[in-house]
């Protein structure tokens, strides 16, 4: 697959963007971290749409973090030019537990 570069036009495709999010882990042994991300630009799909990969560490709590590495899912537009992606996924095992990661990222723009 051809990449887009930064003088390329896809209708609804913005090439250099990433998203954000803030967001909690689900509960496990009592607590919970929190989860500040930060993806990184997009990957295109052979659809013609794109995800984004991340990787990082949740908040230090109750005397640990986890690591993750995530895919998201596809855009999803949710209006004035802009969408979403949705992710679901685990943390590693810290301490005996891992947690479950799921929800929506900051929109971004484009629609694909």
């Amino acid at each position: 697959m051809a990449k887009i570069g930064k003088d390329d036009f896809v209708n609804g495709f913005v090439p250099h963007h990433n998203h954000g999010s803030v967001d909690y882990t689900g509960l496990s042994l009592n607590h919970v971290h929190q989860c500040l991300d930060v993806t990184s630009p997009p990957i295109q799909t052979q659809d013609g749409g794109h995800i984004h990969y991340t990787e990082g560490y949740v908040l230090f709590e109750d005397g640990h973090t986890h690591h993750y590495k995530a895919y998201s899912g596809p855009a999803i537009p949710v209006g004035n030019g802009m969408h979403v992606h949705y992710y679901d996924f685990h943390t590693t095992e810290d301490a005996g537990h891992s947690h479950h990661v799921k929800g929506v990222d900051h929109p971004a723009p484009g629609t694909k």
